[in-house]
């Protein structure tokens, strides 16, 4: 849960993207809805994906280059002035991000006793309900003070290293093969 949480604090590019429509691509308003809706596009491919071909292997693994892949893709956006790579790199960030939240959700359910599932569940809900919200304040903040592109950049690098030093910090979690184990 808290490498969600800090993936989502640091990575908030989506928050920005009114400035990168107007600003950086020159997109309009009918860019900035594709902008917005090229996540979940990528979201909603990758889970009719795994609805078809489930995670059953490798589970820690996929859930650290997971968030590497939204850290990298948050990354290419932040570069990207051309709005076709844009859309590519959000879509891509939205894959991403719910072969990440497919992971935990189904550890959280699979892997937390019986007699805590209701806490975890409700702490579970806690972080993802006000980290995206958290997150778009600090992408906010960030490009306030050093401007959107390296508000982005930087976020989508801190996502790749929180993602590295839990590599480190939780082996266990790298290691783990299968959600039943």
């Amino acid at each position: 849960m808290s490498l969600d949480l800090f993936a989502v604090l640091l990575g908030g590019a989506t928050a920005l993207l009114p400035v990168f429509a107007r600003d950086i691509l020159h997109a309009g308003p009918v860019g900035l809805g594709l902008l917005r809706s090229a996540p979940a596009v990528g979201a909603l491919a990758t889970s009719v994906f795994l609805a078809h071909y489930p995670l059953e292997r490798r589970i820690g693994s996929t859930l650290f280059r997971s968030v590497i892949v939204f850290g990298v893709a948050t990354v290419a956006f932040g570069l990207s002035t051309n709005f076709i790579l844009s859309i590519v790199a959000l879509t891509v960030l939205g894959a991403a991000d719910v072969v990440s939240m497919v992971i935990r959700v189904s550890l959280a359910q699979i892997r937390t006793p019986d007699a805590m599932r209701g806490r975890v569940s409700a702490v579970h809900s806690l972080f993802t309900g006000t980290s995206n919200q958290l997150g778009a304040f600090e992408s906010g903040l960030a490009a306030a003070l050093l401007g959107a592109v390296p508000a982005v950049l930087l976020g989508g690098l801190g996502t790749v290293a929180v993602a590295g030093l839990w590599m480190f910090i939780f082996p266990e979690l790298r290691r783990l093969g299968r959600f039943e184990e």
